[in-house]
């Protein structure tokens, strides 16, 4: 029995330049709680990002966008509820941005600061950032994982709607947890 030893599977290092999430291998999802009792997980089927790797790792950069008029949850009537005005409003604004502003380290992990931008509200955020590593796939590209999340408060961002429930509560959480599930391709 032979053992394939390709570069594919041979650890690298993430080296300086940039490098553009593949929306192909990568996710940016959220979970929010729904009357008070479960979540509803949704996500973005439209982003772009590119990370500037610098010679020194902290001083890399990331921007990204996401077109929120892809949001999906599963449900066409709640994913429609959230590119309105009540929510998203996709109409005034179909995109979101992120901006690092810092990355320093957290144990064996990162955190990243950013500023991003909802609904033409820019809030700085800190996500928990992993490096999952670097490998080759098997057509020559170099490929770089990374997991990162954080939780914002969705009224910070002026996404405000709701409705009070009889039993006490409201039907949609404050709190919205973002995980973002990165590959990204060497330039």
């Amino acid at each position: 029995m032979s053992t394939d030893t390709t570069s594919s599977t041979v650890p690298q290092a993430l080296t300086p330049g940039t490098w553009n999430v593949d929306p192909s291998h990568s996710s940016v999802a959220f979970v929010a709680r729904h009357l008070m009792v479960s979540k509803v997980r949704g996500a973005f089927a439209g982003f772009s990002g590119t990370l500037t790797i610098a010679d020194d790792p902290l001083a890399s950069k990331v921007e990204a966008t996401v077109d929120a008029s892809t949001v999906d949850t599963g449900d066409a009537n709640r994913d429609g509820h959230l590119a309105s005005p009540d929510f998203f409003d996709v109409a005034q604004y179909p995109t979101w941005n992120l901006v690092s502003t810092s990355i320093v380290p957290a144990g064996d992990d990162y955190r990243l600061t950013a500023d991003l931008t909802i609904k033409g509200v820019t809030r700085s955020v800190v996500f928990d950032l992993e490096f999952e590593g670097v490998a080759v796939d098997p057509w020559g590209n170099t490929k770089a994982g990374f997991t990162a999340s954080t939780e914002i408060s969705r009224k910070d961002f002026g996404l405000e709607w709701n409705v009070a429930l009889e039993a006490g509560g409201v039907l949609v959480g404050d709190k919205v947890k973002i995980q973002l599930d990165i590959q990204a391709v060497k330039a």
